[in-house]
């Protein structure tokens, strides 16, 4: 006699182990690892460059989806600031983010990212030339010949640095002669060159340097930065506008072993995360910038434009220090060929193009003429 009822037992243990393995599926494809990266910047936690380094990692932290986890600390907190690319270098950190022109002791074409006025390009013309006009080759050809096995992503233009600040006003060349200064890169030949003595401080340093009479003057970098270091606490005269880093950009490193085990989606995410952290800043670094340019002056800060004397000097010595370094130092004179080309072509279409804002400005805001009775 057969038992019907046998197959039908058979259909329904079956079908409880096809929904059990359906129940089970997704939560085996749902299953992620996150990778996580230590970060070091090269900036106090107080400072709004770490900000922008928080700001990178937050982005592509969100973009990964949990996939990847970027930790930043802030200067000192592994390594000291000027320490930052052998850090990187060796994986004692995973990453970082600075400038290019801290490394300027390991080979002085480092500087060019950043140092002196990059032949009249501003510094989102100066990020075009490294992503467009072979900026980057240049780069990693000259991260591999100091033997520093990492990846660098450049973004994030800066507003032109002030000249320094000084306790008392530089109304000529010879103020500068003697003056003990503070400032980075091939900044330090530009002042030295000036007649300054220079330090090469990192950024937390130089108020307290300041504070103490240890060195007379600084430049660091922008109205929020230096307002937040606490230069007005120290110092009333800043003088506005100068060459000596008119063209200046971030870093964000990696170590090349960490960065190439990645997989493609979340390289590709760093990628697109540098972009969007770039314009984000530049936008940011307009709002906060002119906020605290503004209540620097009402804390009492005297600015003043630095006088043209002064930045034709600078030119000058500009002039004669890429001609040293460039007959020293063959990467040297290849990255100073390379950006002058790429600067003959791109200043004359910008100045040919671009409109005097300054006209609009002055038109809306500035002193309108007593009317005649």
């Amino acid at each position: 006699m057969t038992d019907n009822k046998t197959p039908n037992r058979r259909s329904l243990l079956k079908g409880v182990a096809v929904a059990a393995g359906a129940m089970a599926a997704p939560m085996v494809a749902t299953a992620q690892t996150t990778t996580s990266l230590r970060f070091q910047s090269t900036w106090p936690s107080k400072d709004i460059f770490h900000e922008y380094a928080m700001d990178f990692a937050s982005k592509v932290n969100a973009m990964s989806g949990g996939k990847l986890k970027i930790e930043v600390l802030p200067s000192g907190s592994v390594v000291p600031a000027f320490q930052l690319l052998e850090a990187v270098n060796k994986g004692t950190l995973d990453g970082g983010h600075g400038v290019v022109a801290y490394h300027y002791g390991k080979q002085s074409a480092l500087a060019l990212w950043g140092s002196g006025p990059a032949f009249g390009m501003d510094p989102n013309m100066v990020l075009a030339w490294h992503n467009y006009g072979g900026g980057k080759a240049l780069l990693e050809e000259i991260y591999k010949s100091i033997n520093m096995d990492v990846v660098s992503y450049l973004y994030g233009p800066m507003p032109t640095q002030p000249f320094g600040w000084f306790k008392k006003p530089i109304a000529k060349l010879a103020d500068v002669k003697g003056t003990k200064f503070r400032t980075v890169g091939l900044a330090v030949d530009m002042y030295t060159d000036m007649g300054a003595a220079v330090n090469p401080l990192p950024g937390g340093e130089i108020v307290p340097a300041l504070d103490r009479g240890l060195i007379d003057g600084a430049e660091f970098n922008n109205a929020t930065s230096d307002r937040l270091l606490g230069f007005p606490d120290v110092v009333k005269n800043c003088m506005l506008q100068s060459f000596h880093q008119s063209g200046e950009q971030f870093e964000i490193l990696f170590n090349k072993g960490k960065y190439n085990s990645l997989p493609a989606e979340l390289k590709a995410m760093i990628d697109y995360g540098v972009q969007a952290a770039s314009a984000d800043m530049s936008w940011k670094a307009i709002d906060r910038n002119s906020k605290d340019y503004v209540e620097l002056k009402k804390g009492g800060v005297k600015f003043y434009k630095t006088p043209d004397a002064i930045l034709q000097a600078q030119l000058a010595s500009w002039d004669k220090i890429i001609d040293k370094k460039g007959a020293e130092n063959p990467l040297f004179k290849k990255v100073i060929e390379s950006q002058k080309a790429y600067a003959e072509r791109t200043t004359a279409w910008q100045n040919d193009y671009m409109v005097d804002f300054k006209m609009a400005s002055r038109h809306y805001f500035g002193k309108k003429p007593a009317k005649k009775a």
